[in-house]
């Protein structure tokens, strides 16, 4: 099941990249579109920190650079206290922070057991469409 909660995870990284790549600042992020932007991406950011919780320690243990722990708690910081959520955190998360956990969870890919026919059908899927990179990779 890691390569699900993985490959959620990439994804969900990929539409938050796709939905805040025009902004260079909080503010704008948080005001464009009626805060469609904003809102779409804290609701990706709880899909990551519940999905954390689901990869396998010892895979986690593999990947120590990665804040686990802090990543669970966006998650409930999200899902129970939106009210107080500060644009400007949720920002610096997803310009600074994603691209780490990204670089990470690629790599992670690596260790996880899974078909190659798995990934490709997987990637082909509207679902995961933003991670036909990694086929390339493959290749």
């Amino acid at each position: 099941m890691n390569f699900t909660y993985i490959m959620t995870i990439l994804e969900s990284i990929e539409k938050i990249f796709l939905y805040t790549e025009s902004f260079e600042d909080p503010d704008r992020f948080f005001e464009a579109n009626e805060q469609m932007n904003f809102n779409a991406s804290q609701i990706l950011l709880l899909v990551i920190g519940e999905e954390v919780k689901k990869i396998d320690n010892n895979l986690k243990e593999e990947h120590k650079g990665i804040p686990w722990p802090e990543i669970s708690k966006l998650r409930n910081r999200i899902a129970h206290d939106y009210r107080s959520i500060d644009p400007n955190i949720s920002f610096d998360i997803i310009k600074n922070y994603l691209p780490k956990l990204k670089s990470e969870l690629v790599k992670m890919l690596d260790k996880v057991s899974f078909e190659s026919a798995l990934l490709i059908k997987t990637v082909n899927s509207n679902q995961y469409r933003h991670l036909k990179y990694l086929i390339d990779e493959e290749e």
